[in-house]
């Protein structure tokens, strides 16, 4: 078949056009300084993805001081002219890309790299920052209206990020949806003892110092990395099914033991594993130190932190945490309740697992607590908003959720559901839609009304 003049020109026209789109689309151009959370549009960074950080820090507890060099082994997804990191206050002395001197320039909390050429599309690339300076632990309403970040005790310091603190102590794409692996080598004072992610691989003395190297071989979003030091008591073993286990408390905390920390933890790691899946790092344990200015507990990966003496009850909470939200990160913050919802519920089932009380009691108790006018129930928890993000609802009305869902779809299909989710998105990142689409996939119901009854309104659910 021919064509006419009129419709080669077309085509010639439409080809020329598609070229320049193609062109235009593999030229370089900066990476964006955020992912485009709602709730914290500059953190994280476009154009690359995180592949692993090897943190070097040195801290001298008699000044706070912290001195550190970070390099960040990352995959382009864009040809790149430049791109960003996220670091807080801290001073940067030199920038390095693929081994070579970069420029940088600062604004606010993001540093912008110009490497000295483009940064290939489908090309890894490593990203080297020197840096020092005294870290500030950040505050406001966001977590109970607590500091949180890197706080300085009275031996050391005690490190617990969520949601946007790991930029404070070391240079970052500082979102849950950029998960890495990690190397962390810290560098403290003799005599005090430094816990952080995964597996210890060694320690030995330089001079009046010792350096400590862990490995977390899982990828880990920013915030739930540590580097906490002091002096510690360390306990470590294997659960009764056989998993790693390490435990550091406070020795100024020993006399005020009201749990058998190390009992707890290695029990509750494998009652989860049968009821959550298997256990998704390499070692569990604790890290509990003497912080009462903190007032909070942390998911920290593979050992949670606690900033004092924890009960039983928190103990299981933050430890169904290393399935939901360490190994299965939120995509967005505004998903929360899929970490503290589901946690607060394994609580309850805890109870239930101890025969205190079940599941459906404790739905009850907290249902039944609140009147009708309570601001418990104002809150919408599949979108909590930055400053509530942590209220009271997304915990127990997230758990009330489950409860509900539970009792409609029936034990069977909810106790496959729990470990089909963490299958499904192991070491990944997941969102409430998906969730739904999954439990409506299991159980067979069109549950809409629940998730929207639950989830997405406000005032007292009718039961």
């Amino acid at each position: 078949m021919a064509l006419s003049r009129s419709a080669r020109l077309g085509v010639l026209v439409t080809a020329a056009a598609s070229f320049l789109a193609i062109a235009a689309s593999s030229a370089p151009r900066p990476g964006a300084d955020g992912i485009g959370d709602p709730y914290f549009p500059q953190l994280g960074n476009g154009g690359f993805d995180a592949r692993h950080y090897a943190l070097d820090v040195a801290y001298n507890p008699d000044t706070d001081r912290l001195d550190g060099r970070t390099t960040l082994t990352a995959h382009a997804t864009q040809n790149l002219s430049s791109f960003d990191l996220d670091l807080q206050k801290l001073q940067v002395t030199g920038v390095e890309v693929n081994g070579r001197r970069a420029q940088f320039t600062r604004e606010g909390d993001e540093i912008r790299i110009t490497p000295k050429g483009v940064l290939s599309k489908g090309r890894d690339f490593t990203v080297t920052v020197t840096y020092g300076g005294v870290p500030e632990p950040l505050g406001g309403p966001i977590v109970f209206g607590s500091s949180y970040g890197w706080m300085k005790t009275a031996d050391g310091v005690f490190v617990a990020c969520e949601p946007n603190a790991a930029s404070t102590w070391f240079p970052s794409s500082d979102h849950p949806s950029d998960k890495a692996t990690y190397d962390i080598r810290i560098t403290a004072p003799k005599g005090l003892t430094a816990v952080s992610n995964g597996r210890l691989i060694s320690t030995h003395g330089e001079g009046g110092q010792t350096v400590t190297h862990w490995r977390e071989s899982r990828p880990m979003a920013t915030y739930l990395a540590t580097a906490t030091i002091g002096k510690f008591d360390v306990k470590t073993g294997r659960t009764p099914s056989g998993i790693p286990i390490y435990v550091a408390i406070d020795p100024v905390l020993a006399g005020s033991n009201i749990v058998d920390v190390y009992g707890v933890t290695a029990e509750a790691t494998d009652y989860w594993s049968k009821i959550f899946g298997p256990y998704p790092f390499e070692e569990t344990g604790a890290i509990v130190d003497d912080m009462p200015e903190a007032g909070f507990s942390l998911e920290v990966q593979s050992k949670p932190a606690y900033s004092a003496v924890r009960s039983e009850s928190t103990i299981v909470h933050e430890l169904a945490h290393q399935w939901f939200g360490d190994s299965v990160s939120v995509e967005h913050w505004k998903d929360i309740w899929l970490n503290e919802g589901f946690a607060t519920y394994a609580q309850w089932l805890w109870s239930e697992h101890r025969g205190t009380a079940s599941a459906h009691d404790s739905f009850l108790a907290g249902y039944n607590s609140r009147p009708a006018d309570s601001s418990f129930w104002q809150v919408k928890v599949a979108d909590p908003q930055r400053d509530t993000m942590f209220a009271s609802a997304v915990y127990q009305r997230g758990a009330m959720t489950l409860q509900a869902l539970r009792e409609r779809i029936g034990d069977t299909a909810f106790f496959k559901l729990l470990p089909a989710w963490t299958k499904l998105h192991r070491y990944g990142n997941a969102n409430t839609d998906d969730f739904m689409r999954l439990a409506e996939k299991i159980s067979g119901q069109q549950l809409d009304d629940l998730f929207q009854k639950w989830l997405f309104t406000t005032g007292k659910p009718a039961l």
